[in-house]
């Protein structure tokens, strides 16, 4: 029985961790150099800034940015303003909403880059090593960007 017991709690535990590491308000992002870093942060000011944390492994890391479309479908990121440091940065984006959404960058010499148009999942960009400066993100949908769904990725 206590096998038996072990079996069924452990996916509501590792659903509860997962639950408790997606909340809102923490608009900080925790280093990721793996394929699996997925997160829905929403908020009710679009013009929250999210900082970036290197991750820690041995050769040279990286930033990965949380960013996240918003929840109920409207065209609106969940931060207008990202900042991540100079060097190799990903972006990973998440689109719980049934309406599709992207993300492209570009900017400061960076070719365009852009995700998959995607809806109720999430995608990662890798937008390679960047210097420092100004870069411009938006959904590429047509009339999303125009509907004001773009924000500054400053790069230091």
């Amino acid at each position: 029985m206590g096998k038996r017991l072990i079996t069924l709690a452990a996916p509501l535990v590792v659903a509860a961790l997962v639950a408790a590491g997606c909340g809102g308000g923490d608009d900080n992002s925790s280093g990721s150099s793996g394929n699996n870093s997925n997160a829905s942060n929403s908020s009710s000011t679009s013009s929250t800034t999210s900082t970036t944390s290197s991750a820690a492994s041995g050769g040279g890391g990286g930033s990965t940015i949380k960013l996240g479309a918003d929840p109920g479908g409207a065209l609106k990121f969940d931060k207008t303003q990202l900042t991540a440091k100079a060097g190799n940065v990903t972006i990973d984006f998440d689109n719980p909403s049934q309406t599709p959404h992207a993300v492209e960058v570009e900017g400061n010499g960076l070719e365009e880059k852009k995700t998959d148009t995607i809806t109720g999942s999430s995608a990662k960009l890798t937008l390679g090593k960047l210097k420092p400066g100004k870069y411009e993100f938006y959904c590429p949908v047509p009339g999303h960007k125009q509907a004001g769904m773009k924000g500054t990725l400053t790069v230091s």
